[in-house]
């Protein structure tokens, strides 16, 4: 670091992204990403009409795309915030909602960026621990009077908690904001979105880089009651208030309105997932159950390090997170069926030799 990097910024340990090499292909299996293409809709939009307005400025308000979204998820506009990915919306979150007075809980194995976050904005946090299976003992939770974040299905685990545990943290922390990241809902799980109406200390931020196949797009849809949303509203204004492209607002328009393409999409992604999982245990992994686009997955027999190199060096990327108590995992992207045989003849060569 230079001489003239603030002394506040001195101890600061940055997120680290996934890997995105360039040096070869390789089967990407470690970020998340969709392995299909956006809806057609989405290549019609990108129009030569659609580039040539790229002179000019965004809509600030993304005044379509919000009441796109209200409609799909019956909400209203008010209740819709627009950000460049989910990651800029829980900044926005953390900012607006954790300080001194309101620190910051979650489990202790979960999306990297919380952390970060407090520690970039001075918000203080506790890090509760999961069970040894890895799942959210959410009585942990309530009554804590912090600001409660937690990624539902968490990740890199894929494992989630209830409706009714939700509802159950929001009702014992009345007077603080619940942050529901539900970035890998559309997998398996089941929304909270409709709740916004019930409580107004809730905020759930959804992404279109898993689901909705945008991931470079950087586009996400948050939820909560009008003064939720007005709350991080005036924070991105005093940030950047052109914060989503013209180019990302007209993909999302065109992702929105084709819903049915996208349902079909994470519809074959869940079956290679089921398929690659019991192929997995038949190679003797052990793995939680994910209701993500991605399996948490281990071999008794292997670390966690070495299947990560090994993989890669026959050109497949999966994420390896060199931390305490998750170390032997890998977790593991749901790609294309050929993409997953692969991966699985690739394995049943590693763990032969």
């Amino acid at each position: 670091m230079s001489r003239f990097l603030s002394p506040r910024f001195e101890r600061l340990e940055a997120y680290v992204p996934g890997e995105q090499p360039q040096e070869m292909q390789y089967i990407k299996l470690n970020t998340n990403e969709s392995p299909y293409p956006p809806s057609p809709r989405v290549f019609e939009t990108m129009s030569r009409d659609e580039i040539e307005r790229l002179r000019l400025y965004p809509d600030p308000a993304g005044k379509r795309l919000r009441e796109n979204v209200a409609k799909l998820y019956e909400v209203s506009p008010k209740n819709v915030f627009l950000a460049n990915g989910s990651d800029e919306a829980l900044a926005f979150a953390f900012l607006a909602f954790c300080d001194e007075e309101h620190p910051a809980a979650f489990p202790d194995i979960t999306y990297g960026f919380y952390p970060v976050y407090c520690c970039l904005f001075g918000a203080p946090y506790i890090a509760i621990p999961l069970r040894d299976d890895f799942s959210i003992n959410c009585e942990e939770y309530y009554g804590i009077n912090k600001t409660i974040v937690i990624a539902n299905p968490n990740a890199p685990t894929g494992r989630m908690i209830s409706r009714d545990d939700i509802e159950r943290i929001l009702q014992t922390n009345p007077n603080n904001v619940v942050i529901i990241d539900e970035a890998y809902i559309d997998f398996g799980g089941t929304s909270v979105v409709s709740l916004i109406d019930h409580y107004d200390n809730l905020l759930v931020v959804h992404t279109c880089s898993k689901s909705r196949s945008l991931a470079g797009a950087r586009l996400s849809f948050t939820f909560g009651c009008e003064a939720l949303i007005a709350d991080i509203d005036r924070i991105r204004y005093s940030f950047n208030s052109y914060n989503v492209t013209r180019m990302a607002l007209a993909a999302g328009e065109a992702a929105v309105d084709d819903e049915a393409y996208y349902i079909d999409m994470r519809a074959k992604i869940v079956k290679t997932r089921d398929r690659t999982a019991a192929a997995l245990q038949d190679l003797g992994f052990v793995m939680t159950d994910s209701k993500a686009n991605f399996l948490f997955a281990k071999h008794p027999a292997v670390s966690g390090s070495e299947l990560y190199g090994k993989l890669k060096a026959k050109g497949i990327l999966v994420r390896h997170f060199d931390k305490p108590r998750i170390s032997d995992y890998l977790r593991i992207t749901i790609g294309t069926d050929t993409q997953m045989d692969t991966l699985v003849e690739a394995l049943k060569t590693i763990l032969a030799g």
